[in-house]
C-alpha cells in the first residue's frame, strides 16, 4: 500500500492492483458480507484468468474441468469474433457452484472492478449457491469439480478405445437432449466423488458381462398370439417401468437395449451435468439480484466507512449502472426484462418496505413490512424461493408502478395484442402473476415424456408432448431431435402432442419416417 493510502485509510489508491491489494481489500470485503449482513459462504478459491481464458471459460459453461466436444469450441469461436470486433464486452467474473466457490477474475480489471466482481461474486452468488434451498436439494458442490474431472477422463479413455467418430455421435444425442434430461420433481440419489468411481467401476463391469443379453431374453409375442391388448396389460407394464417418465436420457440410459456400457455411461454424465445446472435456470433473477444487491450494499459501506475514494466508488457505480440498466419496451435494444434489473431492485425494494413502509406496503406485507428487519427478510427470501415464488410473493405495487409493468394478451386467431392490466389498482395481482408465471421453468419448457414402450413387441418408444396455450413444436426441429432419439433408442421412436386437459391430439411425428 502506498503512504498516502495507509495515512488516509483507502484500501487503494488508482487502477493498478497487486495481490497484496486483493488480499487486503477482500477481508474488507468478508468483514462487511459476513458481520454486517450475515452472509454464509463457501471457502473462497479466486483465479486470476486473462481475457483468452475467459472466452474458454464461457464456452465450457464456466466449468474449469469439462470434457472435449467440437460445440465447446464453436461457442469458443463466436463468443471471440464478437469480442474481437467489439460486438459485445467480456464478463468481469465467473464463478461456479463448487465447495470452495470458485470465482475467476480478468487480469484487465482495475482495482475498482476487482472490488466490486469479488463483493458480487465471491459473497453474493457464493451465498446464494450455499444456502437457496433449490442448490441445497438438487445440487452437490461438495462433488462437482472431482465429478467433472472423472467425466472428462472417462471421455477422453473412450475416445482413445472407440474413437472419435464412436464417441461424438453419442454426444451431440445426448447435448441435444439436454433439456429434457432433468429430474423436475424426483430428487436423484447423491453419493460421494470416491462411492462413485467405485459405483461406475462395479457396473460397467456387471454391463460388460450381462446386459447385452439381458433385454433379448424377454419372451416374444408368437405368431399365433392375440396382437391386442388390453388396458390392464398396458397399466402394468406403465407400472413395471415408471411410467411415465420425465427424464428422457436417464430412461434411454437405463432401458435402450443397443447401447454398451460406455455409451450408457456418457449419456450419465451428459444428465448429471443438466441436473446440476438446472437450478440456474430457475433461479436467475434471484441469483444476479442477489449478487448485485450485495455488491451494491458493501462497496457503499465500504465508501461510509472511508475505504474506498469517491473516484473509485463512481467507476463502480458506472459499472453497476450499466448493469442494470432496463431499456423500455419501445426501445430497440429492449429483449425483455433484464434479470439484474428486475432482481436488485426487488431487493432493493424489500429493504425499503421494511424499514419504511407505506400503509399500502402493510396491506400487501403484512408479515415483513415495517419489521426493521431487512437483512434477515432477504436472507430467508434468498434461501426459499425461486424466481417464480420470489415474484408472486414480494413484487410490490410500488415497483409495479415504477417500473410501469404491463400484462399483455396473445390470442392466436388475433392479429394483434391486448393490454390486459396496466400498473393500477385492478392490474396489480394480474400483472404479478403473469410475470410470475413468465419465470415458471415448469411452464415454459416443453412438458415431453416416456409413456409407453413395449419390449416384447416392436420395441417402438412413443413419447408425449402436453401440449399448453395451443404452443405446439417447431415441426423440423422435432424432427431432428427424434433423429438423435432414435440413434441412443436403437427401435421405431414417435412424439404425439396432446392438448392439455383433454385427449385430442394435436401432432405425430415418427422417426421411423424420418430419413436417417
Amino acid at each position: 500500500m502506498s503512504k498516502s493510502a495507509e495515512t488516509s485509510g483507502l484500501l487503494f489508491h488508482g487502477s493498478e492492483w497487486n495481490f497484496e491489494t486483493l488480499y487486503r481489500t477482500y477481508d474488507a470485503i468478508k468483514e462487511i458480507a459476513l458481520g454486517d449482513l450475515g452472509l454464509d459462504i463457501y471457502p473462497n478459491q479466486l483465479e486470476i484468468i486473462s481475457s483468452e481464458q475467459m472466452l474458454d471459460a464461457y464456452s465450457s459453461n464456466g466449468m474449469p474441468l469439462i470434457y472435449r466436444h467440437w460445440s465447446f469450441g464453436k461457442h469458443f469461436v463466436y463468443e471471440e469474433h464478437h469480442y474481437r470486433k467489439g460486438h459485445r464486452g467480456l464478463a468481469y467474473e465467473l464463478v461456479i457452484n463448487s465447495n470452495p466457490c470458485i470465482t475467476y477474475l480478468m487480469e484487465e480489471n482495475t482495482m475498482s472492478m476487482q472490488t466490486l466482481v469479488t463483493a458480487h461474486a465471491a459473497f453474493g452468488h457464493n451465498h446464494f449457491f450455499k444456502n437457496n434451498y433449490l442448490f441445497k436439494q438438487w445440487t452437490d458442490a461438495d462433488a462437482i469439480l472431482n465429478y467433472m474431472e472423472f467425466a472428462k477422463g472417462y471421455i477422453a479413455r473412450c475416445e482413445e478405445k472407440y474413437g472419435l467418430a464412436a464417441v461424438e455421435p453419442i454426444i451431440d444425442a445426448a447435448h441435444a437432449l439436454m433439456d429434457q434430461a432433468v429430474f423436475r420433481y424426483n430428487r436423484p440419489p447423491r453419493s460421494s466423488p470416491l462411492k462413485e468411481r467405485e459405483r461406475v467401476r462395479e457396473r460397467l463391469e456387471y454391463e460388460e458381462r450381462a446386459f447385452s443379453d439381458l433385454w433379448r431374453t424377454l419372451p416374444q409375442r408368437k405368431a399365433g398370439d392375440d396382437p391386442s391388448e388390453t388396458e390392464r396389460d398396458l397399466s402394468e407394464r406403465k407400472k413395471a417401468l415408471n411410467l411415465p417418465e420425465e427424464n428422457l436420457l436417464y430412461f434411454i440410459e437405463k432401458n435402450s437395449i443397443i447401447l454398451e456400457p460406455w455409451q450408457r455411461e456418457i449419456l450419465r454424465i451428459v444428465r448429471v451435468i443438466a441436473q446440476y445446472f438446472y437450478p440456474q435456470r430457475q433461479t436467475k433473477v434471484m441469483n444476479e439480484g442477489c449478487a448485485t444487491f450485495v455488491h451494491y450494499t458493501i462497496m457503499n459501506m465500504m465508501f461510509d466507512r472511508g475505504q474506498l475514494s469517491e473516484g473509485n466508488l463512481l467507476e463502480m457505480l458506472h459499472s453497476h449502472s450499466n448493469v442494470v440498466f432496463q431499456p423500455g419496451f419501445d426501445d430497440s435494444r429492449f429483449s425483455g426484462l433484464n434479470p439484474y434489473a428486475l432482481g436488485f431492485a426487488m431487493m432493493q425494494d424489500i429493504e425499503r418496505i421494511c424499514t419504511q413502509p407505506t400503509s399500502e406496503d402493510r396491506d400487501w406485507f403484512p408479515e415483513f413490512a415495517g419489521n426493521g428487519d431487512w437483512q434477515g427478510t432477504l436472507l430467508d427470501a434468498w434461501a426459499n424461493h425461486r424466481d417464480e415464488s420470489f415474484i408472486l410473493q414480494y413484487l410490490s405495487p410500488a415497483l409495479i408502478r415504477k417500473m410501469r409493468l404491463f400484462a399483455l394478451e396473445d390470442e392466436s386467431k388475433e392479429n394483434h395484442y391486448r393490454v390486459a392490466s396496466i400498473h393500477d389498482e385492478r392490474g396489480y395481482e394480474k400483472i404479478r402473476s403473469t410475470l410470475a408465471r413468465s419465470y415458471d421453468i415448469g411452464v415454459n419448457q416443453p412438458n415431453i415424456q416416456v409413456v409407453d414402450v413395449d419390449f416384447r413387441g416392436n420395441r417402438h418408444l412413443r413419447l408425449q408432448h402436453t401440449v399448453r396455450d395451443g404452443i405446439v413444436l417447431d415441426e423440423h426441429t422435432r424432427k431432428a431431435t427424434l433423429r438423435h432419439v432414435r440413434r441412443l433408442w436403437g427401435y421405431d421412436v414417435s412424439l404425439s402432442g396432446k392438448e392439455a386437459g383433454s385427449e385430442k391430439i394435436l401432432y405425430e411425428t415418427s422417426a421411423d419416417r424420418l430419413s436417417e
